[in-house]
């Protein structure tokens, strides 16, 4: 019988993170020459965690302080947006408080709800309107309203 590995071991599973290489030259056309740090499972949810009640963090923002903090040019967002899918899903996962992440306090670019978080986002939604946030709707997409004035340290 084939088990299903956890949210929490796929966190686990990228020893070899964090790491500081050069931009890729299919990169460059659109960032420029330098370096791009892709983060540790570890370093994402560590930055969602951080995020106090009533603040917002975004994935570009978190990707922004991975870079600042490995001295690179940019932080990969891609990578990022992939770990807070599965810290999102660790957090649900989870039988106990300390293992809980306030994932619903991370955004995606521009202050968009994220449909690929755990309970959809109905859930997000809810969470963030708890927490006094207002919830907008731009055609099919979901929006906080004036996100970008809530942002924490972590952006």
């Amino acid at each position: 019988m084939i088990t299903k590995k956890s949210w929490r071991d796929r966190l686990a599973s990228y020893p070899h993170l964090p790491t500081v290489k050069e931009i890729p030259p299919a990169m460059r056309a659109r960032h420029g020459e330098g370096t791009i740090a892709t983060p540790s499972p570890r370093e994402v949810e560590d930055a969602m965690r951080s995020i106090p009640e009533g603040r917002l963090a975004t994935v570009l923002g978190i990707g922004e302080d991975v870079a600042v903090r490995h001295r690179a040019t940019i932080g990969c967002t891609v990578t990022t947006a992939i770990f807070a899918h599965m810290v999102a899903h660790a957090t649900e996962e989870a039988q106990t408080a300390q293992d809980r992440t306030p994932y619903w306090r991370t955004l995606k670019i521009g202050g968009e709800l994220n449909a690929k978080y755990p309970g959809g986002i109905e859930v997000q939604m809810a969470r963030l309107e708890a927490e006094g946030h207002t919830v907008v709707q731009r055609g099919k997409r979901y929006f906080v309203e004036d996100f970008a004035k809530k942002l924490s340290g972590t952006r």
